[in-house]
């Protein structure tokens, strides 16, 4: 079914998203998108340019250019509620979407050896002591999700949470939720510091050396600063072969998931 001509039918709204997403059948097909109409976009005084649903677009665009599709396809469109970002919806293996367990939290003792520990925290525990727990917010060592990680730096994602982290019925890993991403300014935000600092592999610096020679247009999407902001950022990582480290005092997305 065609995403950017089918026929949008609202069944319900994502009550945990702050902006309106709009769970939608995709005419009689039994296929899903998500709608998120500009309307219910919530000003963003960091984010003053554009819309968050072209921002999610360009997320996508960039995605494909690189030819990794770690974005579910997504476009920019009419709908019921008017213009807006619609995307594939990415059912997991358990039937709902949430956060995959490759990001997860886990008791100080209980890490998997091949989690990389990204920060500890506390959490409710009415059987704990003193009614709290200390949890470590852990990611796996996922080749995947390494590439997810790379395409953050890209689009300077100021919001990779783990619940933005799907994994669909073929095991492969997406991200969603892109709407603030792609801004000029460095904003990197993620719980996928795992890599921070190592070497980025050669085959995806090659894509990324690639994207950097021949970007997409995303003309209408981003501004035009924004846009020569994220070849500067391709450039530079394929000029230092490595991932960054955190230079922020919030470095994590709150919440984390």
């Amino acid at each position: 079914m065609d995403l950017a001509t089918a026929e949008l039918k609202i069944l319900g709204r994502i009550a945990s998203a702050s902006n309106a997403t709009l769970l939608c059948d995709l005419g009689d097909t039994g296929e899903r998108a998500v709608y998120k109409p500009v309307r219910g976009e919530v000003p963003l005084w960091d984010f003053p340019d554009g819309t968050l649903a072209g921002r999610e677009v360009a997320a996508y665009r960039v995605s494909e250019a690189l030819g990794w599709s770690l974005v579910p396809e997504t476009v920019l469109r009419d709908g019921p509620l008017g213009p807006g970002m619609v995307q594939r919806w990415v059912t997991e293996p358990d039937g709902d979407g949430g956060h995959t367990d490759l990001v997860d939290l886990f008791a100080e003792d209980d890490v998997p050896e091949e989690y990389f520990p990204v920060f500890t925290g506390y959490v409710e525990d009415d059987s704990a002591q003193d009614g709290i727990r200390e949890v470590v917010l852990a990611h796996a060592n996922d080749p995947q999700l390494r590439r997810l990680a790379v395409l953050d730096v890209l689009i300077n994602n100021a919001d990779r949470k783990g619940g933005h982290i799907l994994t669909g019925p073929d095991g492969r890993v997406q991200g969603v939720d892109h709407g603030i991403c792609l801004h000029s300014a460095p904003k990197l935000r993620t719980v996928l510091w795992g890599w921070a600092g190592a070497l980025v592999p050669e085959d995806l610096l090659g894509d990324v050396q690639r994207f950097a020679a021949a970007p997409p247009d995303l003309g209408g999407l981003i501004t035009d600063e924004e846009c020569a902001a994220l070849v500067e950022r391709a450039e530079i990582l394929v000029e230092l072969g490595a991932m960054p480290l955190p230079t922020s005092s919030r470095p994590i997305p709150w919440p984390p998931f």
